[in-house]
């Protein structure tokens, strides 16, 4: 498997496309501790979501109803609770809660977070997503070292991952807030356009991309539908429904994992858990949702 450790974006891009195949990107040095902001934690529970925007399809509207049916007692809130406690509970070297973590809110501020990330982040000068800045706080405000920190990121039912459960008390706390990533930055636009490209690159055995299963409208495998990720009512439906808690595996799933799996399923290298590319891939799908209602953790089949 090709690993790239380059030092920017840019060129972790340039390295994929002389391979011909998308590849993982650096995780990054080191970054100095997370500036305090001084405001309080957020502690109560977010309200419920709006009803998020429904398609016409009438197919995909069946399936959603099969969906919401489901979503009566999802299993998620499970890893919501437990993530909270980890959230709260003092852990490694430092013997530390992550209670400090700035999300982009200011020290501790859970609420709305998830809505706007990823984001520019001044003390690691990096654009990250929820599970890198997570990585990050943990590294500086617990004390563990980069590789503990993104030890197991994606749970089995035999071997729970930490990660999924504070990605599900996080992401919980911005139910019903709209989306709103900034371009603001230029590294902010740097990734967007990095993610771009991304999402259009075609490599690997099949000659595959992200936009070839979600680039075009109306398809679908199976029961599952393919939403046209450029456009952005169906982007906003996709991307505000995920984390997810999969019934076919018995776990919860993070955005991180999705791009994952769908690199396994177009036969990609794989794709490095909080990379660079990672992070860009998410910025460009996260931006194309903006104006959407967020409404996860949500179920799947």
């Amino acid at each position: 498997m090709y690993r790239t450790t380059t030092p920017t974006a840019a060129k972790w891009l340039a390295a994929a496309a002389t391979f011909g195949l998308i590849v993982a990107g650096a995780v990054g040095a080191q970054a100095p501790a997370p500036k305090a902001a001084g405001k309080p934690a957020a502690t109560a529970k977010a309200a419920p979501a709006p009803a998020p925007a429904k398609s016409t399809d009438p197919t995909v509207r069946e399936i959603e109803k099969y969906r919401e049916a489901l979503a009566d007692g999802n299993p998620a809130d499970l890893w919501e609770v437990r993530g909270e406690e980890l959230w709260k509970q003092k852990r490694g070297p430092k013997n530390a809660s992550l209670e400090k973590c700035d999300l982009g809110l200011g020290e501790g501020v859970v609420k709305g977070a998830y809505a706007k990330l990823p984001r520019y982040f001044e003390d690691t000068d990096r654009v990250q997503d929820l599970e890198s800045r997570l990585v990050t706080c943990m590294v500086m405000l617990q004390g563990f070292s980069y590789d503990q920190a993104k030890r197991a990121p994606f749970g089995s039912p035999e071997n729970k991952s930490n990660m999924e459960a504070l990605v599900a008390y996080a992401t919980a706390n911005s139910r019903g807030a709209k989306m709103n990533v900034s371009l603001s930055h230029p590294k902010e636009k740097e990734a967007y356009a990095i993610g771009k490209k991304m999402f259009f690159h075609r490599g690997g055995p099949h000659d595959f991309s992200c936009a070839t299963c979600h680039a075009q409208d109306n398809i679908r495998i199976r029961l599952q539908d393919l939403p046209n990720l450029t456009k952005q009512e169906p982007a906003q439906r996709a991307y505000t429904s995920w984390p997810a808690y999969r019934v076919s595996q018995g776990e919860l799933r993070s955005f991180q994992w999705r791009l994952f799996d769908c690199f396994r399923q177009q036969r990609f290298p794989e794709l490095d858990f909080t990379s660079e590319g990672s992070v860009a891939l998410t910025t460009y799908l996260a931006r194309n949702a903006n104006g959407g209602i967020f409404n996860a953790p949500a179920i799947k089949r």
